[in-house]
């Protein structure tokens, strides 16, 4: 069996993650969407309404699991049988970033390989960060997230201000 981990805050969860989702849960038997706690971001929603949204959006899915881990995703990845990461990469400096997430990820677990999948040229500006800052003004996200949670992103956002 073929597995995979797309690992991420997803705060939120936009249609630049979901299309990268729907792909890769084609190329692997199992998708397992890692929701994270990042320890240098304080979150919009908490990590079970993350959950809760993903799950929303990929429940005909029938391959993906979604859950939340607080530690390293090669520490996931060990555990869980799983050697392949998947990453998104909209520019040059996601690139840097993935560069170095791989070496040290394979000097943790040799086993592992990174799969780089780019965005589709609709998703490729597409920011979690942007995402809040259009709700901060009231602007259309409509296009950046999945309609079926886009009121309660902007709920969620214009309460945790």
């Amino acid at each position: 069996m073929r597995k995979a981990v797309y690992p991420g805050s997803f705060d939120p969860i936009s249609t630049g993650h979901l299309d990268l989702i729907k792909r890769a849960s084609k190329l692997f038997d199992e998708l397992h969407i890692l929701v994270s706690y990042n320890m240098f971001k304080k979150s919009s929603f908490s990590v079970n309404d993350r959950i809760e949204m993903i799950n929303e959006c990929v429940k005909d899915l029938k391959n993906v699991i979604v859950i939340a881990w607080d530690g390293l995703v090669v520490q996931y990845c060990k555990e869980n049988n799983i050697n392949i990461i998947i990453r998104g990469m909209r520019n040059y400096s996601d690139f840097e970033n993935e560069f170095t997430l791989f070496q040290y990820n394979r000097d943790i677990y040799p086993n592992i390989e990174t799969i780089l999948l780019m965005p589709t040229t609709k998703n490729q500006v597409v920011s979690s960060s942007a995402i809040k800052e259009l709700v901060e003004f009231d602007c259309s996200i409509s296009k950046y997230v999945p309609k079926c949670i886009e009121k309660r992103i902007i709920e969620g956002l214009k309460k945790n201000k």
